[in-house]
């Protein structure tokens, strides 16, 4: 499977409603014209950090794939200014990073294991920049429909717990910085815990209501 039954990005679901996630596995998945564009805009931000903060591709490699990139149905201006907004966003918090910590490093479609805390439990984070003393999620939603707020979102936070359970050896963390850009609604949110304060919420509401949304019970 490539998709987690309790997946991050339905955590706030099955968390509300534990039963939710086993009942979904009886129905196909489906996806929207909205689900593919929100696919595209991701693919295109990948590109454009790629380029601009991890600098992992040459520069005709990234004027050739942004060219096959602009000849897509689902590419537009608008789209590309807004994921310049999010690249733009991404590399300050890099920077800034940077400053405090020279080995700071920046990784991008990072697969996120918090199986500790949720059976099987996986997720990909959209940027996740690790430096001594902190770890920080970066989350982009390309939607416009409902504003997203950053402040006590299961997603971001299990995206942290991941983080922490696959850099802790290499990092000293004791704080998690989860940071969600809207870029079309120019809507930055970001929440700062303390590590000990994300895993006491893992403890104590996090896994107990993934165990009974895993058994499908609740």
């Amino acid at each position: 499977m490539n998709h987690a039954i309790l997946s991050a990005s339905g955590a706030h679901r099955w968390m509300a409603c534990p039963p939710s996630a086993r009942l979904e596995l009886q129905f196909p998945t489906t996806t929207t014209e909205y689900a593919e564009e929100g696919r595209f805009a991701h693919a295109l931000a990948v590109l454009k950090l790629s380029r601009a903060v991890t600098n992992t591709i040459k520069p005709s490699v990234y004027r050739k794939r942004l060219a096959e990139m602009q000849k897509h149905p689902m590419y537009s201006q608008a789209m590309e200014e807004h994921i310049d907004y999010y690249v733009s966003q991404v590399a300050e918090l890099f920077l800034a990073r940077k400053k405090q910590c020279l080995d700071a490093l920046v990784l991008l479609e990072q697969r996120l294991d918090f199986s500790t805390w949720v059976p099987e439990g996986f997720g990909t984070g959209d940027v996740v920049i690790i430096s001594d003393g902190s770890v920080e999620i970066v989350d982009l939603k390309y939607g416009k429909g409902v504003p997203v707020s950053a402040e006590g979102n299961p997603q971001t936070r299990l995206y942290g717990l991941g983080a922490i359970a696959t850099y802790e050896m290499l990092y000293d963390f004791s704080r998690v910085r989860m940071t969600i850009i809207q870029p079309r609604l120019e809507n930055t949110s970001t929440e700062e815990l303390t590590v000990e304060e994300l895993l006491t919420w893992a403890e104590e509401e996090l896994k107990p209501k993934a165990q009974l949304a895993f058994a499908g019970e609740g």
